[in-house]
């Protein structure tokens, strides 16, 4: 098919809308409330553009047809896409730039030349200030971007539109707070929203106030995925390992030990991998399903009551509450130091975390959670020039790792992990080749089997709710489910930079593998301090010490 843009004749697949022909074309439109592999909903009109008889169209919603002729930067379209982003702005624009935010609002305000508020603002909303997640309406555009969120990638359907005209707005059911309702905690709804309007609950001034007390021993632990990502708060390419640089400045922040959540991960695989074999032996508790994700686990407990009662749920904590739990008990000891006086601060991609270190159940020894968009304030705060630091390493004996660890932070990666101890333990044989293609990729659903001791074991990963929802439906034809929230697991999590992109998604991916295979060790259980922990301390997997500190329980919440 071929068409014009700007005078320029052009040749264009069908089936893609304007929006995406440009896109290809080096051509940039602007936008608020598209959003990649969701249908556009036309909200903002903001990505509007002219044809040859002069009408506006929005160009995420319109296709091209042949001979067609489209202006995308004409006085017409300036003009409209100027007064469109007035509209948008009275609430937001203050506050933002008394602030010095830079949502894509603010960006976009910058652009247009926009430098004062024609309109009054109309909204007076209270903001609703959840234990992970705070919205504030009085920010919020109605792009309807968090909703489309919750409603198609996590088939959670915590929030939605009420009311109409300039009374309409984004809300949970009934005008409930997120605590009160099915809300997950998964914080995609952060990552969607283009102004700020939904944020998370931040730890960090309580961390900067624990680093100033000489009376506590503040310890810091890191997810796989942080190591992949942070570098991009701080304009290096995305997929940039800095787990070194990252150390360093974690260090040069006052934090007294820097310790690797990837421990942490090992040590989950050495607990779930046996509890898979041990249901193996017994026969029963098929599927098994991993528990590493908070937003599935409270999902879980909304909407699958089922997997409780049937106890398909493994019973391991995640990794950062394991070594959160040794902390304040093995690493105190060894330490000399009482439990009372250490701080432990997570350092998560994850939202939910935030929520999961308040569950009374977990009696987690996690005190504070920083996503990693926190983390990089943190950084800047010290004024620590985080391009140009040496590589340091972690400190020992909970900061000694294996690439199966790394791994976790991408979909598929606790899987790979589980299964590359789980067939050695199981076998005795080594394994020829660590690496599961299978469970790898951003493929909503992926199933594989391999076979553990002559019991073929068949096993599905799947990410994003929505795709769990699928996959549960036929879950009683796998022995063994891993699920993760987040599209791409939590290398996309809701506390990673912003903005999100597949194409920087995939990159943060491959860095993790790439870490994954650099590693002298890449299975669980080869790990030596896994081992010396489990010799000085905890005894054996699943031992009556390993049950207390490791593992935890459920609980049926409302779907409502």
């Amino acid at each position: 098919m071929n068409i014009k843009i700007n005078n320029k004749k052009i040749e264009c697949e069908e089936g893609k809308t304007i929006l995406q022909v440009c896109k290809d074309n080096g051509i940039n439109i602007p936008t608020l409330c598209y959003q990649e592999n969701l249908e556009p909903e036309a909200r903002c009109r903001l990505c509007i553009v002219e044809t040859k008889d002069g009408k506006l169209i929005t160009s995420c919603s319109s296709y091209p047809k042949e001979g067609m002729e489209i202006k995308t930067n004409s006085e017409k379209v300036k003009r409209a896409r100027k007064v469109n982003a007035e509209l948008l702005m009275p609430e937001h624009m203050d506050k933002c730039f008394r602030e010095n935010k830079n949502h894509d609002l603010c960006r976009l305000i910058h652009e247009l030349g926009i430098r004062e508020v024609r309109f009054d603002p109309k909204k007076k909303y209270k903001v609703d200030l959840g234990a992970s997640v705070i919205r504030d309406d009085n920010l919020c555009i109605n792009c309807g971007r968090c909703v489309a969120v919750c409603d198609k990638i996590q088939s959670t359907w915590a929030i939605d539109f009420a009311q109409r005209a300039h009374h309409e707005h984004v809300t949970p059911y009934s005008e409930k707070n997120l605590n009160d309702v099915a809300c997950i905690k998964c914080g995609q709804c952060i990552a969607a929203c283009p102004v700020g309007a939904i944020s998370e609950r931040e730890h960090l001034q309580e961390v900067l106030k624990v680093l100033k007390d000489k009376k506590k021993h503040v310890v810091v632990q890191t997810a796989p995925s942080i190591r992949a990502s942070l570098g991009e708060e701080f304009d290096l390419p995305p997929g940039t390992l800095v787990t070194g640089k990252m150390v360093a400045a974690l260090r040069r922040c006052g934090f007294d030990k820097v310790f690797d959540t990837n421990f942490g991960a090992d040590l989950t695989i050495m607990e779930e991998g046996s509890e898979l074999l041990k249901r193996i032996k017994e026969n029963k508790g098929f599927p098994m399903i991993t528990t590493c994700c908070p937003a599935w686990i409270k999902f879980m407990e909304h909407f699958y009551h089922d997997l409780i009662k049937n106890k398909n749920m493994s019973s391991c904590k995640s990794p950062h509450e394991m070594l959160g739990s040794l902390i304040k008990t093995y690493y105190a000891k060894k330490a000399n130091i009482p439990k009372e006086d250490i701080i432990v601060v997570s350092i998560m991609p994850c939202t939910a975390k935030k929520f999961e270190s308040t569950r009374p159940e977990l009696k987690s020894g996690v005190d504070y959670v920083l996503t990693t968009r926190e983390t990089a304030r943190l950084i800047e705060h010290f004024n620590i020039d985080f391009k140009n630091l040496s590589d340091e390493d972690f400190d020992p004996v909970l900061g000694m790792s294996t690439g199966a660890a790394a791994i976790f932070g991408a979909t598929g990666g606790v899987m790979e992990a589980a299964l590359r101890t789980a067939y050695e333990l199981a076998t005795g044989k080594e394994l020829k080749s660590v690496d599961f293609k299978e469970t790898r990729g951003l493929d909503g659903i992926k199933t594989g089997k391999v076979d553990l001791d002559g019991k073929k074991i068949r096993f599905a990963v799947a990410n994003g709710l929505k795709n769990a929802r699928e996959l549960l439906k036929e879950k009683d034809k796998f022995d063994f489910i891993e699920i993760m929230a987040c599209p791409g697991g939590c290398i996309s999590g809701g506390g990673q930079p912003l903005p999100y992109e597949k194409e920087k998604i995939k990159k943060r991916i491959e860095a993790i593998y790439e870490e994954d295979k650099r590693l002298p060790l890449r299975k669980s259980h080869e790990n030596p301090m896994i081992k010396q922990i489990y010799e000085e301390f905890l005894g054996k997997p699943l031992s009556k010490k390993s049950e207390k500190l490791l593992h935890t329980r459920y609980f049926k919440r409302s779907p409502f």
